[in-house]
């Protein structure tokens, strides 16, 4: 069989580069290493962490604020295999999305380990091996944990968040190694049942690569959840035993003092590496850089002419829309389009309670850059929305040029911020300023108008409500 283009990957970026390809009039096979589609974001990432926060954040609610709102429960208690059942029923419907739209866009699906005999064949190893020949090739395998081998990983006790999605009995005690939007995503989901958590950060601040405020903002909040957090210290000892696992760390400012946990779980999240292992790349010439990723060139053609790379394997953001984005541009190059990405656009999201969103600069690189700049910030506690919801934590921050008044970064902590976010891409994208944003009008009561007051705070301290 031959195909005008070959994808290997189903996840995000993998699948929509498929469907855009077919779109555009391309024979196109998907090569999926799994037996369902999805990748690791649908099937062990993006959305059951999604299902699971949304249940726990239930549960959080019912036990915790349930009775302020007049809503009285007897008896509350989780049901642990239920809300797993939950979850991995949101997956399958998910998988027969994606199935449904292969078959839509008439996408042959090969379900195998992909791997180049050359840059034209590609060999599906499985049951019964075979290869086809393509013309084009787009690489979309995504990424895996990070695991040290002196961590001791078992899948029992020493866990990743594919284990922890999995777990049916909640547990008494958790040390997460990382603090990182996976390991606060999950902590927080077992904080809320109930687990002691404690999360254990080799850096001096959480979600480090966000805007120095947000991090701020988010620790306070789960530390109102029960979450424990030890930062400047790195983990020295991971030894697991049947029932339990004991975790030792050091302080990174006085390696005297040393911290010790016996806890049910450790889950280590300290981060993804790019899986391209045994997929021939050496057969074809392509040499990974330092960190492990697939070099590419501003078209995401690798230095293999017709063999583009997408996704976590390549430099940027391991992020799902990141990939799709990417996905839909390879697609449209192929096609002779002249597509474009804005990566500095491409939003963060964390989805704890409250959420982080944040799009465009921090205000510690703009400080880096030498930019001049305006910022203003807004409380969520100031806004009648939050008040009537009770949910309180968080604030806008927008970082306005300070000549120009164009937005560079907007930093969200608060309810429904992975929503509010596009409202800022939007304006970004279209080189708004904080005027522009002051200007529209908002629907009240709506937690977006502390996006609208933040821009007013960047634009000679104008906040209406503040």
């Amino acid at each position: 069989m031959t195909y005008d283009v070959t994808v290997i990957g189903s996840g995000p970026g993998g699948y929509v580069a498929a469907i855009r390809c077919a779109q555009l009039g391309m024979k196109t096979a998907l090569i999926e290493r799994y037996p369902v589609l999805g990748g690791t974001c649908l099937n062990v990432g993006c959305i059951p962490s999604k299902a699971l926060l949304d249940s726990t954040e239930h549960f959080h609610n019912a036990h915790d604020h349930f009775k302020t709102h007049g809503i009285d429960l007897k008896d509350l208690k989780v049901n642990m295999p239920q809300m797993i059942k939950r979850k991995r029923d949101v997956v399958l419907e998910n998988n027969k999305g994606i199935e449904f739209l292969m078959k839509k866009n008439k996408i042959d699906v090969y379900h195998g380990h992909g791997s180049f005999v050359n840059k034209n064949r590609i060999r599906i190893s499985a049951q019964d091996s075979m290869e086809i020949e393509t013309q084009r090739v787009i690489i979309a395998t995504g990424s895996k944990p990070v695991m040290p081998a002196n961590f001791n990983y078992d899948k029992q006790r020493v866990i990743t968040s594919t284990e922890a999605l999995n777990i049916e009995k909640v547990p008494g005690s958790m040390v997460i190694i990382g603090g990182g939007v996976i390991g606060l995503e999950l902590g927080s989901v077992y904080a809320r049942l109930g687990t002691e958590v404690h999360v254990v950060e080799f850096l001096d601040r959480i979600i480090a690569g966000m805007d120095s405020d947000c991090s701020r903002e988010l620790q306070k909040s789960l530390k109102n959840l029960g979450m424990q957090f030890h930062l400047r210290h790195a983990v020295t000892d991971v030894t697991p035993s049947k029932t339990k696992v004991k975790v030792v760390a050091k302080s990174r400012d006085d390696e005297s003092k040393t911290l010790s946990w016996d806890v049910d779980y450790c889950l280590v999240a300290i981060g993804r590496r790019p899986y391209t292992d045994n997929l021939g790349l050496d057969q074809i010439g392509i040499t990974l850089d330092e960190k492990g990723r697939i070099p590419v060139d501003q078209h995401l053609q690798t230095s293999v002419p017709g063999v583009y790379a997408i996704g976590d394997v390549i430099e940027g953001a391991m992020l799902a829309h990141k990939a799709e984005e990417e996905g839909v541009f390879v697609a449209e190059v192929m096609a002779g389009q002249k597509p474009h990405i804005h990566y500095n656009l491409i939003p963060g999201v964390v989805y704890t309670w409250p959420e982080v969103a944040a799009v465009g600069y921090t205000e510690e690189q703009l400080k880096e850059l030498g930019t001049p700049y305006k910022p203003g910030k807004f409380p969520f506690r100031a806004l009648g929305r939050a008040r009537a919801s009770m949910d309180l934590d968080g604030m806008v921050k927008v970082l306005a040029h300070k000549e120009t008044d164009e937005i560079l970064g907007v930093h969200i902590v608060g309810a429904r911020a992975a929503d509010m976010i596009a409202e800022a891409v939007a304006l970004m994208e279209f080189r708004a300023s904080a005027e522009d944003a002051a200007r529209m009008s908002h629907a009240h009561p709506t937690y977006t108008e502390a996006f609208k007051e933040a821009c007013l705070a960047a634009t000679a301290n104008r906040a209406i409500h503040m």
